[in-house]
């Protein structure tokens, strides 16, 4: 299972939907993710520390929480590569489920160069994608 970056901030901030994703994901040692995720979600936390809504230690112990989790193996790191960005560059030319920006393609590709049968998003676009490609997406 590939979580995206809208999937993998629920772990670690109260969201809406993070009690349900955290029993879902409870034990699982099949969750894919990818260095992109954590810069997305870096640059989310850094927007909320602008506005206000986050302080900067909360933003400092999430990103080194994510960074530990990502090195102790309690995910299976999928890495950018050169063949990634061909893929999603081939999705970006040839899908038409819906419009793909250049992340969704990225994370589409990493789930896909990871061998992941589903895809775990809160990005319905994504989500749409991701299903015409042939993933189970959850929620």
């Amino acid at each position: 299972m590939y979580l995206d970056a809208s999937a993998l901030v629920k772990l670690y901030l109260p969201e809406a939907e993070s009690a349900e994703l955290n029993r879902a994901v409870e034990g699982r040692r099949d969750l894919l993710v990818s260095d992109l995720s954590v810069t997305e979600i870096v640059s989310s936390v850094s927007r909320r520390r602008r506005e206000g809504t986050l302080d900067l230690s909360v933003a400092v112990r999430l990103h080194r929480a994510i960074l530990g989790h990502m090195e102790s193996g309690a995910y299976r790191r999928i890495d950018l590569t050169a063949a990634t960005h061909r893929e999603a560059e081939r999705m970006l030319l040839s899908i038409e489920a819906g419009p793909l920006r250049a992340a969704d393609a990225l994370h589409l590709a990493l789930a896909v160069s990871g061998d992941a049968s589903s895809l775990l998003t809160y990005d319905r676009r994504m989500a749409d994608v991701g299903r015409s490609i042939g993933l189970y997406v959850f929620p």
